[in-house]
């Protein structure tokens, strides 16, 4: 193969990604060219709307699969906590890169950290995720939904719309934008979103050379993680909309696992955890997933139902 295409969304960050990924093939396989194809997708047209109501974050993937079908690229890069949690007939996860800083950060112009925030301050995010477990530990802050690329996010702080809001730190780091973050949330106080910080190549399942191709990217803790965390999300239903956190950390061949299930109003909490082994990732997600439902989490995801 000489000539590679990469599915992308248009967004500064997913360019960025995108063209990491351009890079590391390139140098990888010299001779290689690989050139971007920038799509816009549903997820980042529907500006307006709660991604939860809108469909969830499979919105941002559709798009980029069918590039992939109808051969107007050959891989698509993602933000991992984006990707559905089962992918549709066809299409395979090729690889999940080496994984960024997992925590959410807190941002803002006046303001510390959210102990910082007076009651009635109005922060902003555009994960239910977030917003339950800030929630719980904040329920005196007006928690106000928050879309656009991050740039747009910073835009609307910048302009006082927000006294602050809650960003990915990964994305953050990567644009350049590491020095706007004031505070980071430990994973102990927001448990990140299952695949957060981490990136993954998605191709046709038919396409063994790209398989191969690909295979150099490959970081096998974080794949191990990941495919842990989104076990737990598969067993649970497979829903982006869903107010879940899932959270993995590897030592040696073992798989530290940390999940929970939320209402969106913080006063519903199912927590869980496990440990397994790293050569059998979804066996523990499974397992973590069960424990929840122990826990109540079948109960709080009943009452999110329309």
């Amino acid at each position: 193969m000489r000539e590679l295409r990469i599915a992308t969304r248009r967004s500064r960050l997913a360019l960025w990604q995108a063209e990491f990924v351009k890079s590391r093939l390139e140098a990888l396989h010299p001779g290689l060219r690989v050139a971007l194809v920038a799509l816009s997708t549903r997820g980042d047209e529907l500006l307006d709307a709660s991604l939860a109501k809108a469909g969830g974050k499979g919105l941002f993937v559709k798009e980029l699969e069918a590039a992939l079908a109808e051969g107007r690229a050959e891989i698509a890069v993602h933000s991992m906590k984006d990707v559905p949690a089962e992918l549709p007939e066809g299409y395979a996860l090729a690889a999940i890169l080496a994984r960024e800083d997992p925590r959410d950060a807190f941002v803002s112009v006046n303001h510390e950290n959210l102990a910082a925030l007076a009651a009635g301050a109005v922060l902003g995010t555009s994960s239910l995720r977030r917003q339950a477990q800030i929630a719980a530990r904040y329920p005196r802050l007006d928690i106000r939904p928050l879309r656009g690329n991050v740039d747009t996010r910073l835009a609307k702080l910048d302009r006082g719309e927000y006294a602050a809001i809650v960003l990915a730190a990964a994305g953050l780091v990567r644009l350049g934008l590491a020095g706007r973050i004031r505070s980071y949330l430990s994973v102990e106080d927001s448990l990140p979103a299952a695949g957060q910080a981490a990136l993954g190549i998605e191709c046709l399942a038919s396409r063994a050379d790209l398989v191969e191709l690909l295979r150099p990217l490959r970081d096998p803790v974080c794949s191990a993680c990941v495919r842990a965390e989104r076990a737990v999300n598969l067993s649970l239903g497979g829903s982006c909309t869903i107010p879940l956190g899932a959270y993995a950390v590897a030592a040696g061949q073992t798989l530290k696992l940390r999940a929970l299930v939320a209402s969106p109003d913080g006063k519903r909490i199912a927590r869980a955890e496990g440990v397994g082994d790293a050569a059998d990732p979804e066996s523990l997600g499974s397992r973590v997933a069960d424990a929840l439902r122990r826990e109540g989490a079948a109960e709080i995801l009943a009452a999110l139902v329309p």
